[in-house]
């Protein structure tokens, strides 16, 4: 009964139907058998397969604006901050747009009115060498420096349009020549040096170092102590001069020193030795100035001196004076 069952299910699968007969008796002979045709069936559908699963895909947005978007819009940008017309001069003098206006020697140096978060000096957000100069800035609070030599002046503004800056900066000019009786002392031989007093001491803050002669030095107003050197050694003139505002002070200090030169010889006139080495002194001991060589020049304050030469393991020595404006030779004899 079980193979009967197991041959109509394999027939179902086939979509034909073959009977099974009972097998028959071994003492029988076979029969002949008997074949029922049937109509055929339809064939078993089998159902379609599943489809295969995809990959999840983006959908694309719908286009910026269209109808039905779920999606916001996006912002227009913004305009540029507007820049605003800074316009800056300066002059001369203690009332801003009155006095001497100044075309050349100033720095404008713009500075953003806001502490730095690091607690470092702040660097200026302009810095311009025109006299009157005119940039754009952003909006807000700004602080506009003028320097001058070594004169300045600041003003604090608050940017909210186009503006104009006047400064008036309170110095003046100070122009220092040398001469040595009606002869310019040329200024390669020349430095000059300004102090600030402080108290009894006259050269309490020095404000300038070595200026060439001839060269107008800016200046706040007020009285310095200026103080001329002519060669390297001992010929120094000094003076107080007042520095007004919008005015150039002009001052000519004479000194009173010559130009010798210093010479080892066997006898006048003759022949220097070299490498003689020379120190000159006061009267006093003090070393006014030391050189080596067959000739050495160097220019001496008025007075009197001594000079010592050592050449060959020996010293040899002289007295001389010195006057102003009598440029000299100085001669050491050798000594026996």
């Amino acid at each position: 009964m079980r193979k009967q069952t197991v041959a109509a299910l394999a027939a179902l699968a086939t979509g034909f139907f073959v009977p099974v007969l009972p097998a028959p008796a071994q003492t029988e002979a076979p029969a002949a058998p008997k074949i029922q045709e049937l109509a055929p069936t339809a064939p078993v559908q089998s159902a379609p397969p599943a489809p295969a699963p995809q990959a999840p895909t983006l959908a694309t947005p719908p286009a910026h604006g269209a109808a039905g978007s779920l999606t916001a819009p996006l912002p227009e940008p913004e305009p540029a901050e507007k820049l605003l017309r800074l316009s800056l001069s300066a002059t001369l003098g203690s009332t801003p747009g009155h006095g001497l206006a100044l075309h050349n020697g100033l720095v404008w140096r713009i500075y953003a009115d806001t502490p730095d978060p690091s607690g470092e000096i702040a660097r200026p957000v302009a810095e311009l060498a025109d006299a009157t100069p005119t940039l754009r800035l952003k909006p807000g609070v700004y602080m506009v420096h003028a320097a001058y030599g070594y004169a300045s002046a600041m003003q604090r503004i608050d940017l909210t349009s186009d503006s104009q800056v006047k400064l008036a900066i309170n110095a003046g000019g100070l122009k220092v020549l040398g001469a040595i009786g009606d002869a310019p002392i040329p200024t390669s031989q020349m430095r000059v040096s300004v102090f600030v007093p402080v108290g009894q001491d006259l050269e309490g803050r020095r404000v300038v170092e070595n200026a060439p002669p001839g060269v107008v030095i800016r200046l706040p107003e007020g009285v310095y102590h200026v103080v001329s050197t002519y060669g390297d050694s001992n010929a120094v003139m000094r003076s107080d001069l007042k520095v007004e505002p919008g005015k150039i002070t002009e001052a000519t200090l004479h000194h009173r020193a010559a130009t010798v030169t210093l010479k080892l010889v066997q006898a006048p006139g003759g022949e220097a030795f070299a490498g003689t080495a020379f120190s000159v002194l006061t009267p006093g001991g003090d070393v006014i100035r030391e050189e080596i060589g067959a000739f050495p020049s160097l220019v001496l304050a008025e007075g009197d001196y001594v000079v010592i030469a050592r050449y060959d393991g020996k010293v040899h020595t002289r007295e001389f004076k010195v006057e102003s404006g009598a440029n000299r030779d100085v001669e050491v004899l050798v000594s026996q």
